[in-house]
Formats: C-alpha cells, structure tokens, sequence
C-alpha cells in the first residue's frame, strides 16, 4: 500500500491479544492450588503457546501433575499497562484458559479459551486466529517509544491536539500518548473527573520504528497546518494566568 493512500484500519482483537501477551513481563496464573504472579517467567512460541518456568515447590507444579488430563484447569492472566502515567493505566486484560503439562522442569500450556477485554468490551478469541496472528511490530519497543515521546517531546503531544475534534478537547487539563501500534497513534484526554480516548490513524501501516517516525513526522506536520483548538487556548490562557 502506497503512502498516497489512506490507512485506518486498526489491530484485530487476534493481534491485539498477541501483542498484549508479547510485551507482558508478568503473569498471573489461577488454578486449583490458588493465584501465583510470575515476573519474568514466561516464554511464548510462533504460535502463541505459553511455556512457564517456575520454582519446583510452586503449588502450580502440584495442580498440574494432579489436574485431569485435557480438562481445563488453570487460567493465565496478562495485563496491558500503558507506560504513561495516567489515569486508568489498564488498557485491556487477556486471559487464557487451559492447563499444563510438566515438560523437562517446566509447564507447556493447552490453550483452549482465549478472551480479550478492552475498554469497547470482551471478545472471544478464535484459537486459529490467536495462533496465526502475529504481535504488532512495535508491541515490545511501545512503552520507550510513548515514555520518550512524554517526557521529551510533550510539545509535539501537544500540537497534534490540533488533529482533535474541538468537542473531544472540552474540558481537558492534559494529554498525554496511551498507545501506538502500527495502525496509529492513541491520545488519552484527562479532565477534572473523566477521561476520553482519542486515535489519530497513520496514513499508511509503520511495521518498524523508522517507518513510525515518518508517519510521526507526517502527523505533525498536518498538526502544524491546523489551528490550535479553542479548548486549549483556554487551557493555555487559564494556566498562564
């Protein structure tokens, strides 16, 4: 697809989960022996099977050996956190439901469930889709890029403001980067009491971080042909005064 075109699609609920499981650091795993939280402990496979490599003594090693054969047994839970500090920092849960097998010291995971909750709601994945999706190519360089993106460039966070319906900025007091993937970029609104959620699509997919920073560069500079928004000149001048 040429960078004449216009591209707004958006991640599948497929790919959404694949990404939220390949930048996840930590797990929790529910089973019959009770809640374990895992750091680091996970590894996954092209197709999206989860492997854990837990401590001997860990309960979970018991429920596995003794849980029935090909019955659903445990439930793994990966959270996706923005890496912005902001209000509401979850921006969706993925929980896979299956059980383990001890394999060489470690626990090889049957998935037979998979659900994805975001902000729109919770959709059951289809296990062929979850294994042949991939993650977004910048799930697991997302959180430096939107860290470095807040902390150094907070006026380029703000002159892409610009790109935002006036309606959607009434009533903010910050902005601040909550996403990106190869589709496009996510802004998260605050106000005093709430907060909204608004996408500024790319004009075409960014599959690596070069191609992002020229999608970036494009935003901007349709974000400097516009004008400021109302809304945050009277943010600007309520400030300043």
């Amino acid at each position: 697809m040429g960078d004449s075109q216009t591209w707004t699609a958006a991640p599948s609920a497929a790919e959404h989960a694949r990404s939220v499981l390949a930048a996840s650091w930590s797990c929790a795993v529910t089973a019959e022996g009770g809640r374990e939280e895992f750091v680091g402990a996970h590894t996954v496979a092209e197709d999206g099977r989860v492997t854990l490599d837990v401590p001997e003594d860990s309960t979970l090693v018991a429920a596995a050996i003794c849980a029935p054969r090909g019955e659903p047994s445990a439930v793994l839970e990966f959270a996706d956190v923005a890496p912005v500090p902001l209000r509401s920092r979850i921006r969706a849960r993925l929980w896979i439901a299956g059980w383990f097998v001890p394999v060489d010291g470690r626990l090889e995971f049957t998935t037979t469930r998979v659900v994805l909750r975001r902000p729109s709601g919770a959709v059951v994945v289809d296990l062929d889709e979850f294994a042949a999706a991939a993650p977004d190519p910048l799930a697991t360089a997302e959180a430096r890029l939107l860290t470095h993106l807040a902390d150094c460039h907070p006026d380029a966070v703000e002159r892409l403001t610009r790109l935002v319906d006036a309606d959607s900025l009434h009533g903010a007091v910050r902005v601040q980067p909550l996403a990106v993937d190869r589709h496009g970029l996510t802004l998260r609104i605050e106000r005093a009491r709430a907060h909204g959620d608004v996408r500024l699509p790319f004009h075409a997919p960014a599959d690596d971080v070069a191609r992002l920073t020229e999608r970036m560069h494009v935003l901007l500079a349709q974000a400097s042909a516009a004008s400021c928004p109302r809304a945050l000149q009277r943010q600007r001048t309520d400030r300043d005064g």
